[in-house]
């Protein structure tokens, strides 16, 4: 999963900048108030300030008018730890023809104001909600395999988004809607008790460094959000080629009193066969890495 963002930086305002700017600008490094700036200072503290509140409205403006929000929770961001971290990257002349075209139609922003009506947004079909689907190859072929399933796939990668609506768009499929924000935002605040029928995290950012390790979207506080949106019976399908991370996310939804392993040796489970094996998948199994999949029912 691209899962998903961590804290991102916030610049400091236009005013603060400024006084920080010219303070520092005394070339004794005084602080001194008195100590005269100079026009000089005064120019360069003013750039300085213009540049932060650029960059400050650049990571609130969407990227393309009617698509995806670059910040579409607003007062609902929270100082907390995320799994995922937004980036910004080029997007193809395909992937922004397809958000101006179909993210009207087929997208959402995530920002927990209000609960989804699923039923109306798949036309009555069962949900699954996938959580981080990178380029969405391995989504829209499963929204292509199953066109009586609908898919809500989310993720914050740009071109991602606008690369899974076209491939939907092309293979005619209609059971796949792209919801671009916080997952957790998602869970907490706009799903219904019972709502899903399914949720599935195919592998989610490792943060293979220990101190990076509660950064990992399997956790148990997770688990404790998705219960309650699943419905009894519905499966939690995780998969990762990162040992260590397998070997938590069984421990994890192991002891989750709200999940069962439907493996009967209480271990992973063999790959289903309506999770496509994605080419990057395949490369990393060319190169020795073992996948895990892990298939646990809500209870």
């Amino acid at each position: 999963m691209s899962e998903q963002p961590l804290n991102p930086t916030t610049a400091p305002a236009p005013e603060a900048a400024a006084e920080a700017a010219t303070v520092t600008g005394s070339p004794t490094g005084s602080t001194d108030a008195t100590a005269p700036a100079g026009p000089a200072a005064d120019e360069a503290a003013a750039l300085r300030a213009a540049s932060f509140e650029r960059a400050r409205r650049l990571r609130q403006e969407p990227r393309f008018p009617g698509g995806p929000a670059a910040d579409p929770a607003g007062s609902h961001h929270e100082r907390r730890i995320r799994s995922f971290q937004p980036r910004r990257s080029r997007v193809t002349t395909g992937q922004q023809d397809a958000l101006e075209r179909l993210w009207p139609k087929w997208g959402l922003d995530i920002d927990g104001k209000r609960v989804l009506d699923l039923a109306d947004l798949f036309d009555g079909l069962p949900v699954v909600l996938e959580i981080g689907f990178g380029m969405g190859e391995a989504t829209a072929q499963m929204a292509a395999d199953d066109p009586g399933t609908g898919i809500l796939a989310v993720d914050v990668h740009t071109p991602g988004q606008g690369n899974l609506l076209g491939l939907a768009d092309r293979a005619g499929s209609t059971n796949v809607r792209v919801a671009n924000g916080d997952a957790v935002i998602l869970l907490r605040e706009m799903l219904a008790p019972a709502s899903l029928d399914g949720l599935r995290v195919y592998f989610p950012d490792p943060w293979p460094k220990a101190r990076h390790h509660k950064r990992r979207l399997i956790q148990p506080e997770f688990l404790d959000l998705v219960a309650p949106v699943l419905k009894p019976g519905a499966v939690i399908h995780c998969a990762t080629d990162w040992e260590p991370y397998a070997e938590q996310m069984l421990e994890v939804l192991t002891a989750h009193p709200r999940f069962e392993n439907t493996a009967a040796d209480g271990g992973y489970a063999p790959r289903p066969a309506f999770r496509p094996l994605t080419r990057f998948e395949g490369q990393g199994l060319d190169k020795g890495h073992v996948v895990h999949d892990l298939l646990f029912a809500r209870v």
